[in-house]
């Protein structure tokens, strides 16, 4: 079964809804690269209201080391998410599960950077370019998608409920993670795309 990421939440009703509609994992945006950022005590509150067995994900994009420290510390975060230019060694000194996320608006050159992170606990695939943020809605060749490599792969980038049961049929993603395409506009969620998006992963085979 394909897991779901719903990611750049800032608020807490969307949060809980997308919870309870299947959602596997909560992510919030520390970057100030974002226009989906949240403080620290907006994330705690949308944390605290999700229920048991929904992960939180908080992301960064070539932030200051202690900004990482304090939202450890204050948040807790199951999943760190590192979408710049990150090195291995960099994303590690945190001692925390991570995801790293893989510019695939790079095309085929991108496939270069699927081994240097072999200490992350899966690797996100987006459609955005090297140094852009993610969140654009921008998607990639979606048969780029590696099967062979035995950590978990994110797709995201561009996806929708009209084309997310196409792009799983196609790269067999372990997860998929959407922001974008879940909003009326950036941070604020439409409740109607995101329940069709839910229930379009649910229905792909």
């Amino acid at each position: 079964m394909t897991r779901i990421k719903c990611c750049g939440m800032t608020r807490v009703e969307d949060a809980v809804l997308a919870s309870q509609w299947g959602a596997d994992a909560i992510g919030v945006i520390f970057t100030a690269r974002s226009k989906r950022r949240v403080d620290i005590a907006q994330a705690r509150a949308i944390c605290a209201a999700l229920p048991p067995f929904v992960s939180t994900v908080a992301l960064f994009m070539d932030d200051d080391a202690q900004l990482v420290r304090d939202v450890q510390r204050e948040v807790q975060p199951d999943l760190l998410q590192f979408h710049g230019q990150e090195s291995e060694d960099w994303c590690r000194q945190f001692g925390h599960r991570y995801l790293k996320a893989i510019a695939m608006g790079e095309g085929a050159k991108a496939l270069e950077q699927l081994h240097a992170y072999p200490s992350a606990a899966g690797l996100l695939l987006d459609g955005h370019g090297l140094g852009e943020a993610g969140g654009s809605g921008k998607s990639f060749d979606w048969s780029l998608m590696p099967q062979h490599l035995t950590q978990p792969l994110i797709l995201a980038g561009g996806l929708t409920a009209e084309n997310v049961g196409h792009a799983v049929r196609t790269a067999r993603p372990w997860a998929v993670d959407v922001s974008s395409g879940i909003e009326s506009f950036p941070g604020i969620k439409d409740r109607a795309k995101m329940h069709a998006f839910i229930e379009a992963v649910r229905g792909a085979l």
